[in-house]
């Protein structure tokens, strides 16, 4: 059954799998080495050939093999994007005091030998709180009703050579700064040695996609169904502000997040409430902390 649910999950046709098991049975070792080495998806897929003979007007091309977990990213992305009524709404963030208490963090484990807490760790951080304050973001679309969670297990986008992966930080609400970090240096680790189990990567119930360590400014997510929201995050930035007393302007880090919600799920004045809870956690990271 376990491996059947992973070959599932990845979209893995088991029945094109070849068993090493008692009698010829699958294992999940064969579905792992299926995932990675790729065997022909459950879910068809677009067709890709050059029936129509066009390819001589185009320059000399190179076609490349589709990995098994492009081929499932592909296929789930679509899926959404035919499917899920998708909606973007953006928010600046102000980063200034996050990164002063990460500078603060950090130096405190270096002493201790611990590992350093990144930007994204208080971004998973603060959408689990702010997940648990705006419950409505937490749920799935389920046809004939809403599912609400009463947890927050984040998954986090991370692109490896296999393609992209997400794994999920479980309970991330009750962890601390430093458990989240720690988790999520395990799981990217787990996910670039292609190491990932199906358990690692099933029952996320919001994702997180950040592409600020390639300067990129702002971005709008795919919802990854059955998800309701995942959030895009971008590059911290310095731009000059208004002092909150008016009293003139100041340099200041500044980071754009935005957040694509299904509409069938949650509302625009939900979502901005989201983004505002979120927004509120990372310009007062002490909040995050009580």
């Amino acid at each position: 059954p376990k491996a059947r649910v992973m070959a599932e999950a990845a979209g893995v046709a088991i029945e094109r799998i070849a068993g090493t098991g008692p009698d010829g049975r699958v294992v999940v070792a064969d579905v792992q080495t299926a995932i990675r080495d790729g065997v022909q998806s459950s879910v068809a897929s677009a067709a890709g050939d050059d029936t129509s003979g066009l390819a001589r007007f185009f320059p000399p091309f190179e076609d490349v093999s589709v990995s098994q977990i492009k081929k499932v990213t592909a296929q789930r992305l679509t899926e959404s994007k035919r499917t899920v009524p998708h909606f973007y709404l953006s928010v600046d963030v102000r980063m200034d005091r996050v990164m002063d208490m990460r500078k603060s963090l950090n130096g405190a484990l270096q002493s201790e030998g611990g590992g350093k807490i990144s930007v994204n760790d208080f971004v998973v951080k603060a959408s689990a709180l702010s997940l648990k304050k705006v419950s409505d973001v937490n749920a799935s679309w389920m046809g004939d009703k809403i599912r609400r969670y009463s947890k927050a297990d984040i998954s986090v986008a991370v692109q490896t050579d296999l393609g992209l992966m997400v794994p999920v930080v479980r309970g991330a609400c009750g962890l601390g700064l430093s458990g989240i970090s720690g988790e999520v240096r395990h799981l990217a680790g787990k996910a670039k040695d292609g190491k990932l189990s199906a358990t690692d990567m099933i029952g996320g119930t919001f994702t997180i996609s950040n592409l600020g360590m390639f300067g990129i400014k702002q971005f709008a997510a795919i919802v990854n169904p059955p998800q309701a929201a995942i959030l895009a995050v971008g590059a911290a930035r310095k731009e000059v502000v208004k002092k909150a007393d008016g009293s003139g302007y100041e340099e200041a880090l500044m980071m754009s997040a935005t957040l694509s919600c299904d509409h069938r799920v949650v509302d625009g004045a939900v979502g901005a409430q989201w983004l505002g809870a979120f927004k509120s956690y990372m310009e007062d990271p002490v909040t995050m902390l009580l």
